[in-house]
């Protein structure tokens, strides 16, 4: 459509500008279309992490004891089982989030995304509370690891805004990345090797502020002004890889 048809609708249709604000790019939409859509992003993210701590910390009252019985006894296989039903929840979740039928499939898609990566973080903040509890809560593993894991996508976030860089070039880069760390902790569990260490959690790091970085700038210039579950969703992809692997580090270095 031609931008003079596109004039002549929505002159004859006093609806169609109304309606074309939230079917384009927030960098296409109006001031106040744009300032609602980002607000309204970083709210429902504010709200994932809210809801991602309560579910952590009932998991985690309740469960404590069998997860601490339980895992000396989980192998690497049963680990990519989990990991395999992980990445089937992630594609499930991701799919519904960025659904066209309705905002409560968007909203069920979230949802089941911060389930999960609750559930998959249970082992691993089972261990840093009990074993680096810390004198403060920002001196033991979780809470020093949430407060660098604050800062850094507080950062980050700056960066996009203020740059107003679009970083939708780093996706293949990023996509390739996440494949080699995918196939490295797949040949690392089978093969029953450590790779888990300072280098790896420092790259996986680095691949987090990647994702964020890219997300942030689609936020920004290619996400539609009504897909702000969707956005949210992928946002808090990047800040709880982000944090696990900034919590594994922190975890590694407290240990050494």
């Amino acid at each position: 459509m031609s931008f003079g048809q596109n004039y002549e609708n929505q002159k004859n249709n006093p609806y169609a500008a109304l309606a074309q604000n939230y079917t384009v790019p927030a960098a296409q939409a109006s001031v106040s279309d744009r300032l609602s859509f980002i607000r309204m992003t970083y709210l429902h993210l504010a709200g994932a992490v809210c809801a991602f701590v309560a579910i952590e910390t009932v998991l985690f009252t309740l469960f404590k004891d069998q997860v601490i019985s339980l895992m000396p006894s989980l192998g690497g296989m049963m680990w990519l089982v989990v990991l395999g039903a992980f990445m089937g929840a992630t594609f499930l979740a991701n799919r519904w989030a960025h659904s066209e039928t309705s905002r409560g499939m968007q909203y069920l898609g979230l949802a089941l995304y911060v389930v999960a990566w609750a559930v998959i973080f249970t082992p691993i903040i089972t261990i840093a509370i009990t074993r680096y509890p810390g004198d403060t809560p920002f001196t033991g593993a979780v809470g020093s690891a949430g407060l660098i894991t604050a800062i850094v996508f507080a950062g980050l976030t700056l960066t996009v805004f203020v740059t107003q860089v679009d970083f939708s070039f780093l996706r293949m880069a990023l996509v390739l990345a996440s494949l080699a760390a995918f196939g490295a902790i797949i040949a690392g569990t089978v093969l029953g090797l450590d790779i888990f260490g300072v280098l790896f959690s420092t790259l996986m790091i680095v691949l987090a502020a990647g994702y964020i970085l890219y997300d942030t700038s689609n936020v920004l210039h290619h996400y539609r002004t009504d897909q702000y579950v969707g956005a949210s969703l992928a946002l808090f992809s990047g800040v709880a890889m982000l944090f696990w692997y900034v919590l594994r580090l922190v975890m590694i270095l407290q240990r050494d």
